[in-house]
């Protein structure tokens, strides 16, 4: 089968044709209204079609050719799939989906190798992951839209099911180690912790500072210290060999270590998001065991 042809995005695709619009196909399939519109980018961009369009005079979603061809497909399959399950006496359970947010900076390679695991294990349970920063996070969850989010926050910013302790230093390069008047930086967008930790930090030290270089990903952060384009607080896991860890002597005092957190929506978990809460809980912390990262459990 095509990878554009998931029966989950048809699924979804056929809800909001059927119902005329993204709300009322939320809420037949019982996704949110945000996840529903992901799931018809990602069948447009698996086919390369533009397949729905807003009528501005009555404001309903309409298909296009394209999409009204793939819809008298879609009907078709589905119906041939409910069939067959009803022959062979049974009923597919759907999977449940978990939507869960993870901080920009640490959306790397071993965090995708983590989630596709759990992906691989489990077919009950569906993740629909959405990378951002923790301020963004924060909001999401609050308003609905994520079940469960890794967040990293100042130690003890409110309650938690799990969190991590996060070392952090300040990193420069072996042609830029500090001495530059104003100090400039290598950073994330405003709102990301390390960012604000550093300009308080150097302000509170009664030296200047300019933002040199800023990036909304880890990568062209870590890429501009090792360039000596400017100097950066990170996480001790994110230093590259290429990097120079900076210290007193250098005039940078070492910062006390941030938090990651795994918060959720709700006190109360659906047995989905628990068990995707004890996947995470497990393998991050054997992850931050490699590290010597401490780990509390707080529920």
């Amino acid at each position: 089968m095509s990878f554009g042809f998931d029966l989950d995005l048809l699924r979804t695709f056929t809800a909001v044709v059927e119902t005329g619009g993204f709300t009322r196909a939320a809420e037949r399939v019982h996704l949110t209204q945000s996840t529903i519109s992901q799931q018809v980018k990602k069948l447009e961009t698996n086919l390369g079609r533009t397949l729905l369009i807003r009528d501005r005079a009555s404001g309903r979603v309409r298909t296009t050719e394209e999409g009204e061809l793939l819809m008298s497909y879609a009907r078709r399959i589905l119906s041939i799939l409910a069939e067959a399950d009803e022959a062979l006496g049974r009923s597919v359970p759907v999977p449940k989906t978990v939507r869960l947010g993870v901080p920009e900076d640490f959306a790397g390679r071993r965090m995708i190798d983590l989630l596709s695991g759990f992906a691989r294990t489990t077919s009950h349970t569906r993740l629909d992951t959405i990378s951002g920063w923790s301020v963004e996070l924060r909001r999401l969850l609050q308003a609905g839209e994520l079940d469960l989010a890794l967040i990293k926050r100042e130690p003890g910013d409110g309650s938690c099911i799990a969190k991590w302790e996060e070392p952090l230093s300040w990193v420069g390069s072996r042609t830029l180690s500090g001495g530059t008047d104003p100090i400039p930086l290598a950073v994330f967008p405003p709102g990301c912790i390390y960012r604000e930790r550093a300009i308080r930090a150097i302000e509170e030290s009664g030296r200047r500072w300019r933002i040199a270089y800023s990036s909304q990903g880890l990568m062209g952060v870590q890429a501009a210290v090792a360039s000596g384009l400017g100097i950066s607080l990170l996480p001790v896991d994110a230093i590259l060999p290429e990097h120079q860890p900076l210290n007193d002597a250098d005039g940078f005092a070492q910062e006390p270590a941030s938090e990651l957190a795994l918060i959720a929506a709700t006190r109360k978990l659906e047995p989905a998001v628990r068990e995707t809460a004890d996947f995470l809980i497990a393998n991050l912390t054997a992850l931050r065991r490699s590290t010597k990262t401490p780990i509390a459990r707080v529920n």
